[in-house]
């Protein structure tokens, strides 16, 4: 299956940023890690079976391309993604809150959230993307509902 580079960028540069911003919770790093895994996918001599099989492929290399800058040296010395939530503009306040409960839990919570969440994957199909068993994916997700449960008691109540 051939796909133009331009029309994978407009179809998923969004939700491959969202998903980067997810884990690394910084922008520059986020659009690096996009860049990364679209440079990765235009020198790939891979076949895939349809758009489905793209869009996985390209989260994961994503995700694993921000886990790494996550890493770097560089990361320690930037700004706090609080100070970019500021620049976003949000329909409804409460989905600044909301966005930000979650952008407060640790990594491996926040991304099979996004992925669950945001971009609409199933729990086997989270696995294979992150590369995790399918039972470590629902554990996750189960965590990940309890500690948003409990930072968002009474938010409703606001």
């Amino acid at each position: 299956m051939t796909t133009e580079l331009s029309q994978i960028v407009a179809k998923y540069g969004d939700r491959l940023y969202a998903a980067a911003f997810n884990v690394c919770r910084q922008p520059q790093d986020a659009e690096d890690a996009v860049q990364e895994a679209l440079i990765s996918f235009y020198r790939s001599e891979k076949e895939f079976e349809s758009e489905e099989h793209i869009k996985a492929w390209l989260l994961r290399v994503t995700v694993n391309a921000a886990k790494s800058m996550c890493r770097s040296f560089w990361n320690r010395n930037r700004t706090s993604y609080e100070e970019h939530m500021d620049s976003l503009t949000f329909e409804d306040p409460s989905d600044r809150t909301l966005m930000d409960v979650v952008l407060r839990l640790p990594e491996k919570y926040r991304i099979v959230v996004h992925l669950h969440y945001y971009e609409g994957y199933k729990t086997r199909e989270i696995a294979e993307i992150l590369g995790l068993s399918e039972n470590t994916v629902k554990t996750r997700l189960l965590q990940s509902r309890k500690r948003l449960k409990t930072e968002l008691e009474g938010w409703g109540n606001e």
